[in-house]
């Protein structure tokens, strides 16, 4: 077998989407190296690359072999009952199935399982070389790539997601020849657009990558990230500012060129009037340009803009970069001038005209509902129960405004300027921004008082009113975001410490919701007519399936923080009322887990269960009731009820206080007289009444772990 050698695949094409290119480049590299694994070639298949510009997808796999190893065929015939017949001569199927295989009867094997006997044929089938797989796993790559809507062009029948140019194929120097989407392989690939417009001879698969480079692009992206990054902070120091290079901007503008250079920028210093976040914005969004701040965070006059060429003339970049920009700015100080010119309140009325949800009301229902949560919450938790109705009020209104109308994505910021500029209180003012937190996967919960329970009231409502309608989230169809909204009220109640009842707090916001928004979610009877309301019982169904839902959502934050499944099952079948006191009792849980003494305890708790269980199904009756010393026959039976006595006493104040983590460090010291109650006491005695109190002796015992959790399921 000759010397493997590097395998360079490249596909030229028109401009692809910059959002998708990550994806449509990882997506390439892992069809090619599924399918030189599927045939079985060998390689170094996990230092295969995958390479990525504007205008092209690659692969380079190192050291990969140039022909298949041998192939061993099976294939299975008729099964022997129906392959022979009465005489033993070979039947019609068994003569065809040895004629397909291109054998004589006699050549067959015979292949004999407990599922019964089967002619098949065995053969070795000499390896394919690479240069005959390479275009169909190449083809197979591209139609497996994640392509929502192919594209077609000139007269072809082939599409794919931009219009292919070019196609090169080398193992090492050698071309691998093929033809995919109307273009021969061959090795001449091309360098940048502008810069080198001439094709690139690519001498081997190896030397690809610098001669791009040489050809002004740069195909790692990698590389090119590292690029921007070098440039942004070359362009900043000339203008003595500290750029902002949001990750997801980097990769932005990676994916959108192949020789990045930075240019400095400026606009006028009357624009800096308008909330800082509307020009980030624009720079970012809509332009792809990086704000430049100074030294105490406050956004300056300058930006930087990316272009994808050294040019000779970069001052004319710069006035293209600085007109473009210009409008952009204008309407948005437009906007704020305008905006400023009708208070917030000023909005509440015509949020009756915007439909929030047809069954669910117009948006000023839904801020009424959340002003009533935002009441009720507020003076349980202690927080000024008027700032929180009036946040509540405002919280809607930017929406109707032409800033956010313009840009969305500002919602809740534009809010908190404009309640601060119109005179509302800072507390208020800094809530209709906050409430949204957390925004996004590692955002944190609102920061404020009043924030976090309008973040409560809010999720709260929303959540309640979608699962009433009928439309809570399915697979992987979820247009609320109830997934997050659950998650983001889990994590402000427990992070911010917010002793609120669950279940109560969402029969609340069922209680507040139209019976017409609870009966929209009720399916339709076989007449095909909607079953008669029974509003009770209704919003019964939606509350377990409501606390549920969070606690689904629970289970993911707590395992990311390495909490076991055990742990979690643990605590959640003891129903702690709030989710603060939840999250104590599964870190105490936790803590108690990595302590000597806690399997001997856990594997007893589960084994008390057990007995109760039976107990109760022999008896009807749950063990229980006072334990009378007076029947103890055993030393272990006092030595036990003295230990939880005592147990008792010690965990009296740390249990009151919800110090749990104290409790079950208390509690473990009860392995000792546990252990030696099981070595020695036989539960089930003859003597029914000494029998009861050895389990109402247990019964004592579980109740007191399972006041904080059930240690047996760990």
């Amino acid at each position: 077998m000759s010397q493997p050698k590097s395998l360079l695949i490249e596909l030229g094409t028109e401009e692809l989407p910059p959002k998708a290119l990550d994806e449509l480049s990882q997506a390439f590299l892992d069809g090619i190296v599924q399918g030189i694994s599927k045939r079985g070639i060998e390689g170094a298949l996990d230092e295969a690359r995958a390479y990525c510009t504007p205008r092209r997808l690659a692969v380079h796999v190192p050291a990969v072999a140039s022909t298949q190893p041998e192939q061993q065929v099976e294939r299975r015939g008729p099964a022997l009952n129906a392959a022979l017949d009465a005489q033993g001569q070979p039947s019609k199927a068994l003569l065809g199935f040895a004629q397909s295989c291109g054998v004589e009867v006699a050549q067959l094997e015979k292949l004999e399982t407990d599922k019964g006997a089967w002619f098949v044929f065995r053969a070795v089938k000499p390896g394919q070389p690479l240069a005959a797989l390479l275009p169909e796993i190449v083809g197979e790559a591209l139609k497996g790539l994640p392509v929502p809507r192919p594209m077609r062009w000139a007269d072809h029948d082939y599409a794919f997601v931009r219009p292919a140019h070019w196609l090169v194929m080398l193992h090492g120097a050698d071309i691998v020849d093929g033809e995919l989407l109307g273009l021969k392989s061959g090795r001449k690939s091309r360098g940048h657009r502008f810069m080198h417009p001439n094709p690139v001879h690519v001498t081997d698969a190896d030397g690809w990558l610098d001669a791009l480079r040489a050809a002004k692009v740069l195909a790692d992206p990698l590389e090119r990230r590292e690029r921007v990054r070098a440039e942004v902070a070359r362009a900043a120091a000339t203008i003595g500012g500290e750029p902002r290079l949001d990750p997801a901007l980097l990769d932005e503008i990676a994916n959108l060129t192949e020789w990045p250079a930075a240019i400095a920028c400026a606009f006028e210093r009357d624009f800096l009037a308008v909330p800082p976040e509307a020009l980030v914005t624009t720079m970012e969004t809509n332009q792809k340009f990086v704000p430049v701040f100074d030294p105490s965070g406050a956004l300056t006059e300058h930006f930087i803009g990316i272009a994808n060429i050294e040019s000779k003339e970069p001052a004319e970049i710069r006035k293209g970069y600085e007109r473009v920009i210009r409008p952009r700015f204008a309407d948005a100080k437009f906007f704020w001038d305008a905006d400023l010119k009708t208070p917030l309140a000023g909005y509440q009325e015509s949020l009756k005209n915007v439909t929030y949800q047809q069954a669910l009301g117009s948006l000023w229902d839904k801020s009424v509902r959340v002003a009533e949560l935002s009441r009720v919450i507020a003076a349980r938790v202690g927080v000024d129960a008027g700032a929180a109705t009036r946040a509540a009020s405002l919280a809607k209104c930017d929406l109707l405004t032409r800033m956010v109308g313009e840009f969305p994505e500002l919602q809740g910021v534009m809010g908190r300027y404009y309640a601060r500029h119109q005179g509302e209180p800072e507390a208020v003012a800094q809530a209709l921004d906050s409430y949204y937190q957390p925004r996004f996967a590692g955002d944190a919960i609102a920061a404020d008082a009043v924030g976090r329970v309008l973040a409560v009231a809010e999720r709260l409502d929303t959540l309640a009113g979608i699962f009433a309608v009928g439309m809570k989230p399915s697979g992987n169809k979820d247009p609320f975001a109830l997934r997050r909204a659950a998650l983001g009220l889990a994590r402000t109640l427990v992070e911010a410490g917010l002793e609120l009842d669950l279940r109560a707090s969402f029969a609340e916001a069922l209680e507040l919701l139209p019976d017409s928004a609870l009966a929209a979610g009720l399916r339709p009877g076989k007449d095909g007519k909607p079953p008669a309301l029974d509003a009770g019982a209704r919003r019964a169904t939606l509350l377990g399936e409501l606390v549920d839902f969070v606690y689904d959502r629970l289970r993911g934050y707590y395992a990311d923080l390495g909490f076991t499944s055990e742990q979690f099952e643990a605590v959640l079948s003891v129903a702690p009322t709030t989710l603060p006191d939840f999250d104590r009792r599964l870190r105490a849980v936790a803590e108690f887990g990595r302590r000597e003494e806690a399997a001997s305890l856990a594997a007893a708790n589960k084994r008390v269960a057990n007995i109760l269980r039976k107990a109760e199904e022999d008896t009807g009756q749950a063990p229980g009731g006072a334990v009378e010393r007076a029947c103890f026959e055993s030393p272990a039976e006092h030595e036990l009820a003295d230990a939880l006595d005592a147990a008792l006493a010690d965990t009296a104040a740390p249990r009151a206080a919800g110090d749990y983590t104290a409790v079950l460090a208390r509690l473990a010291q009860l392995q000792a007289p546990v252990d030696a109650f099981f070595d020695s006491v036989l539960v089930n005695a003859e003597d029914a009444r000494v029998r009861a109190n050895r389990l109402a002796l247990l019964a004592q015992l579980r109740r007191q772990f399972a006041q904080i959790a059930d240690i047996g399921r760990l």
